[in-house]
């Protein structure tokens, strides 16, 4: 046994996980998602994890292993990989300023339309709960996405999920060399608001969900208490500015 595979061993006894042992046609269609997205998985249980949503396992199996420890892994390999590859190719920038560039690349949407790129969605198992409409909510497929990258590194390591990363997200970063620090979609909308007296701009909080080292919120951009946008983040203020951006798309303001 390696180091590595020492330390993802998982020790059995009281509350131990189990994977879900694989039908031949999942396997087969596991096998054509792996050759589909360029990764090979010899342990494709660990992938059958990635795309295993909790509601599966609290209605199959209570010991199920789910892909929210995955999710946490590759959220923190995606940062990382970002970061690497901004901090090599932005050089001139600060540190300030790479943050803010590096948000605006690993964004919900723009997982959430990676996952779609890749057909994730189609990939997802769910329980009866999620069934109807978790394939294509933002949330899941985002939180699939992180998952799979987590995978990644797991079956591989830092190296090809590094570039996995660079491959999937290099119409951000090239996007981001054009259009520089993002920016600051709150004030943008304000500054439009204000030129348009007696209207008023607030913002509302819809909610939260997941993990508490994983939440997410969710939160709305009212003008004159009418839902003119809305957007999901890590924190309120990046749902905020989520919800400031749609709002700025709805009005004409932007186009991305």
């Amino acid at each position: 046994m390696t180091i590595d595979e020492k330390i993802f061993e998982e020790p059995e006894g009281e509350g131990y996980t189990v994977y879900e042992v694989i039908s031949d046609k999942r396997r087969a269609d596991l096998e054509k998602f792996s050759k589909r997205i360029g990764i090979k998985f010899p342990r494709l249980e660990l992938l059958n994890c990635a795309l295993t949503h909790k509601s599966y396992a609290k209605e199959f199996e209570p010991r199920l292993k789910f892909n929210e420890r995955l999710e946490f892994l590759g959220d923190a390999v995606l940062g990382l990989a970002a970061s690497t590859y901004l901090f090599n190719h932005f050089k001139t920038f600060t540190e300030g300023d790479l943050t803010k560039i590096r948000s605006s690349v690993v964004r919900q949407s723009t997982l959430t339309r990676l996952a779609q790129e890749i057909d994730l969605g189609e990939m997802l198992l769910f329980g009866a709960s999620e069934f109807a409409e978790g394939r294509n909510r933002p949330s899941n497929l985002e939180d699939a996405m992180e998952a799979l990258i987590g995978a990644i590194y797991l079956q591989h390591g830092w190296e090809v999920a590094r570039d996995y990363v660079f491959r999937q997200f290099a119409q951000e970063f090239n996007h981001a060399k054009i259009t520089g620090v993002p920016k600051d979609y709150k004030s943008k909308l304000q500054e439009i608001i204000q030129r348009q007296p007696p209207k008023q701009l607030t913002y509302s909080e819809l909610g939260s969900s997941g993990p508490d080292h994983m939440r997410v919120f969710s939160a709305a951009a009212l003008i004159d208490d009418k839902i003119f946008g809305t957007g999901e983040g890590r924190s309120k203020k990046a749902a905020e500015q989520e919800a400031a951006r749609a709002a700025l798309k709805k009005l004409g303001a932007i186009d991305d």
